[in-house]
């Protein structure tokens, strides 16, 4: 037997279990509801359950021990090896021990979480309605979709060789093609592939094929999704998006001051929205440049590193997921999201050396081009640039609940920034002074990102595990930080500052974007350059007047440092035409009343030329929306002097209303519809 733990420490959460396990005589029997939390924990995060400790109403533990312990080994073992009552037996020996809780023998089982190869484990002989995940405290069981998904994730190792049926050239954007071909034959003007058709040579680079079985032939997933028309993107992937936002200050208006995302203007596969991006996310770049010899060197490790983390993104995100692939540049950091769980624990892939791709095609399609790796050194190579800067170290996401996503996060700040260093020293007093190296690091990342983690400490410092446990535990017993969650899951914050949790940010939207205005390719770089030149394909046009009140997906798991509530905040881009507006509305917007057809006449010229939402017409007003939505502009709509962007749908988030001419009917409004706008480009 171990020895004793502290029942103290113990509370049911995403990673713990307590049950009582007595059976009907009370000697001990293994529970009925074991095997679903066993389940559960194999395909979330791993977790323990201890048998013999039941949870109270006030969430304390009350031990009762089990007296017969061997009988509800036996039970265990002999249910773990029965395929009709489990689908994988993954405990070995070292996972079962019996330990000591209040002078009682209580049976503590550790779950690893099952590997890609294992997963679903289910209860039964059916995936379908056997398995289960764990969800804050309790086992759920998973929706036939995500099962579905984690089949396919067990049985392809590689998600895009597949064939996509009824595809062929036809499907391709040859402009995209052409440009990716181009490169590669600066990169490699000897090679025979150059002189292959078109046809022959996505053959060659994995972009087409025939199916061995079948006989079917046409473009592979990573064919269209590196060189596709969004139509059939959409087509093959119904939730496929991509998005790209540049934000300013955290709490600042407006909340992106840049956005690319799959609108319909542009091709919206991969290797233009890659070419289009790290564009963006390397423009005025705040790293000094070197000299080589005499020669400036403006491609620094940073540089190399966006590209990389760029680059992994693409490669890795699950496609058939329902959040959309999503990169953010903020002054303070960048940030990388993928639809798909990661293949493989955060801390093997921080190790490097491994490679589990999802996506391999993808991946050697970006490699041929000179972008991206495939030894698993990728976030070695991002956190060794961000070392070199004296940056603090990335954070990796790898979140299952509510959506698989993975979350790469680059901030670009020091390990102990001095304004923050002045700040809890005026806090503390003599206390910050006389803390250790590792307890300093954990108060500033504290008060930098909102709460630190044993893991995310480990990240950043060369220190024992064991180090950095005393280093919390005695910040918390001093007072300096408090604590919140349970096991693996704890967490750790400033006093007065706990963190916004999860399950408190909005959920992603599956509503499509309302598209900006066409994104132009000028004449010069319809052939892609490689890469490094200053010229690139795609650059986006000055956001148009009433696009930035468009809601976007907020993530699951929101950014750590920023204080900015989740969810769509409405904002107003600032410009000639928006005070050009803000002056003709002044008058409206001094006074508190106004006549009905004084109110409505201004809300129609606004609109004239123009889509407005709500909250734009509410600003520019001086009425709440509300108001403006019940008493004029739905009256106005149904009068036929304002029409609706999305007519079809009156409750879209992103509604927005434009003016009609006398005589001209809802179905052409003065600005072109969204159809029409794709059309023309």
């Amino acid at each position: 037997m171990s020895d004793a733990i502290d029942i103290e420490t113990l509370t049911e959460g995403r990673d713990f279990e307590a049950k009582l396990a007595q059976g009907q005589n009370g000697r001990g029997e293994l529970p009925k509801s074991f095997f679903e939390t066993y389940s559960a924990f194999a395909n979330t995060e791993g977790g323990v359950v201890l048998l013999g400790v039941r949870e109270q109403p006030d969430g304390t533990m009350e031990v009762s021990g089990i007296v017969d312990v061997r009988r509800v080994q036996k039970a265990l073992w002999d249910g773990l090896n029965n395929r009709e009552r489990i689908s994988a037996n993954l405990l070995t020996n070292s996972h079962v021990e019996v330990v000591a809780l209040e002078g009682k023998s209580v049976l503590r089982i550790v779950v690893p979480r099952a590997t890609r190869k294992e997963q679903p484990v289910f209860v039964g002989s059916n995936p379908l309605g056997g398995t289960f995940r764990r969800g804050h405290e309790g086992d759920y069981r998973a929706p036939e979709e995500i099962v579905r998904r984690m089949l396919a994730e067990r049985v392809e190792d590689v998600r895009d060789a597949r064939v996509i049926p009824g595809t062929n050239l036809g499907e391709i954007d040859h402009g995209t093609l052409s440009r990716y071909r181009q490169v590669y034959r600066v990169r490699a003007p000897a090679h025979p592939w150059n002189q292959l058709d078109d046809r022959e040579f996505l053959r060659s680079i994995g972009g087409f094929a025939r199916e061995h079985a079948g006989g079917d032939e046409g473009l592979t997933g990573a064919g269209l999704l590196m060189f596709g028309k969004l139509v059939d993107l959409r087509e093959a992937y119904p939730h496929y998006m991509l998005d790209y936002q540049e934000q300013g200050e955290p709490g600042t208006e407006p909340r992106w001051l840049d956005r690319l995302t799959t609108d319909g203007s542009w091709s919206g596969n991969l290797y233009d929205f890659y070419h289009a991006v790290i564009v963006r996310l390397t423009r005025d770049l705040r790293v000094p440049f070197r000299l080589r010899g005499d020669t400036r060197v403006d491609d620094t490790s940073v540089h190399e590193a966006l590209r990389e983390a760029l680059v992994n993104t693409l490669i890795h995100a699950d496609y058939t997921g329902r959040l959309s692939v999503r990169v953010v540049r903020r002054p303070d950091l960048f940030d990388f999201r993928n639809p798909g769980a990661m293949r493989m624990p955060v801390e093997a892939a921080l190790r490097g050396g491994m490679s589990d791709c999802r996506n391999r095609r993808l991946q050697d399609m970006f490699r041929y081009v000179g972008l991206g790796e495939q030894a698993g050194s990728g976030i070695a190579k991002i956190r060794a640039a961000w070392k070199e800067q004296h940056w603090r170290a990335p954070a990796v996401t790898d979140a299952v609940e509510p959506y698989e996503l993975t979350q790469f996060t680059l901030r670009m700040a020091s390990l102990l920034p001095s304004e923050t260093v002045t700040s809890l020293e005026q806090r503390y007093g003599d206390l910050f002074g006389q803390a250790s190296e590792i307890q300093k690091l954990a108060l500033v990342t504290a008060a930098l990102e909102q709460k630190v983690t044993h893991a995310r400490l480990r990240t950043m410092t060369d220190a024992h595990t064991r180090d950095v446990t005393v280093a919390l535990s005695t910040l918390v017993q001093k007072r300096m930080l408090e604590s919140g969650g349970a096991h693996k899951g704890t967490f750790y914050f400033l006093p007065g500052s706990h963190p916004v949790p999860a399950s408190e940010v909005a959920r992603p939207s599956n509503v499509a974007p309302v598209p900006l205005e066409p994104i132009s390719v000028p004449s010069e770089a319809q052939g892609l350059l490689p890469f490094g030149a200053s010229s690139v394909p795609f650059e986006a046009s000055p956001v148009p007047f009433g696009a930035s009140s468009v809601p976007f997906a907020a993530s699951p798991v929101p950014f750590e440092a920023s204080p900015v509530a989740a969810g769509p905040v409405p904002s107003t881009p600032i410009s000639a035409e928006w005070e050009e507006l803000q002056r003709a509305a002044g008058p409206l917007r001094a006074r508190r009343k106004a006549a009905q057809e004084e109110v409505r006449d201004v809300l129609v010229a606004l609109c004239r030329g123009r889509f407005l939402t709500l909250p734009e017409l509410s600003r520019l007003t001086g009425r709440t929306p509300e108001t403006l939505r019940i008493k004029h502009v739905n009256p106005l709509v149904t009068e036929g002097r304002l029409a609706l962007r999305f007519a079809r749908q009156r409750t879209h988030p992103a509604q927005a209303y434009t003016a009609l001419q006398p005589g001209e009917s809802p179905g052409t409004p003065t600005q072109p519809t969204d159809a029409a706008r794709r059309k023309e480009t």
